[in-house]
């Protein structure tokens, strides 16, 4: 179990330590119940770097995919989860877990790209325009053509679509797919941006654009990416969370999470004893 303090990255249980210049944000003693009872998530604390990756790594059914969905309040869509603890987001010191808080407006703030591609049965243009839309963040066509292109170039699919916007979305191949739900997920401006194992149904060479383009997404973002591959996770990361049964076991600077781990269960997965 981890102890962070709320200033000083420095003092840790496990693991060595990120000392960012600025956090993004902040989870404190998180505990998770599914509306069945199970206790997913159990006292979690871990600071996300502002502009920074951090990786989510751990055996199938540890918890990884339920942390990541607490940061954008994905849970309450079904009755009767609940929720112990808080994530901070700063600046502004807003836990967005509170009860005051409404989750459209925390899903404004941090959005999300999941392990399939999923683009809505619309074109090219409307999928990236759909958030803006819906969520009033401009309005005219120019700002909307305006924002439409800025994602695209953001996601690195522009120079590939720029003449082809009102063809369907699903004309495009499995990899731009999930450029284009990049996009759509950068379009209204998100401080973070959640990752759910975004390259497990691609081939070498899509994954390979994508942790390209992750790279080049922490200029403009934070991000938290789940991910089965442990190669994938040493390659795109800063900083990385080890987590089993629930627990986060040991978090830290990637290169020392995987060469040098403090706690013999992050040895013991990462050199495949168990997994």
């Amino acid at each position: 179990m981890l102890n962070i303090p709320k200033a000083n990255l420095s003092t840790r249980n496990s693991g060595s330590s990120p000392e960012p210049t600025h956090l993004k944000a902040e989870v404190q003693q998180l505990n998770f119940y599914y509306s069945n009872g199970f206790h997913a998530l159990k006292n979690i604390n871990l600071a996300l770097a502002e502009h920074q990756a951090t990786a989510l790594i751990g055996p199938s059914g540890c918890g990884k995919s339920t942390f990541l969905r607490c940061f954008n309040r994905m849970h309450d869509l079904y009755p009767n989860n609940r929720y112990q603890g808080k994530i901070i987001m700063h600046p502004d010191n807003t836990d967005i877990l509170g009860p005051k808080v409404d989750p459209i407006e925390v899903r404004m703030r941090i959005s999300m790209v999941f392990q399939k591609p999923n683009p809505f049965p619309k074109s090219i243009y409307e999928n990236v325009a759909y958030g803006l839309r819906v969520r009033g963040v401009v309005k005219g066509r120019g700002n909307v053509d305006d924002k439409i292109e800025e994602a695209l170039r953001g996601a690195a699919l522009w120079d590939e679509v720029k003449d082809r916007l009102h063809d369907l979305a699903f004309n495009l191949s499995g990899g731009q797919q999930q450029r284009l739900c990049i996009a759509r997920a950068l379009a209204t401006d998100p401080e973070i941006l959640l990752f759910d194992e975004p390259t497990s149904a691609l081939d070498p060479i899509a994954t390979a654009s994508i942790e390209e383009l992750i790279h080049e997404l922490k200029e403009k973002v934070t991000i938290l990416i789940v991910t089965h591959n442990m190669q994938q996770a040493a390659r795109v990361s800063d900083y990385t969370a080890f987590m089993h049964l629930g627990e986060l076991v040991e978090f830290g600077d990637t290169d020392q999470i995987f060469t040098n781990p403090r706690q013999k269960r992050t040895e013991d997965y990462i050199t495949g004893r168990y997994g």
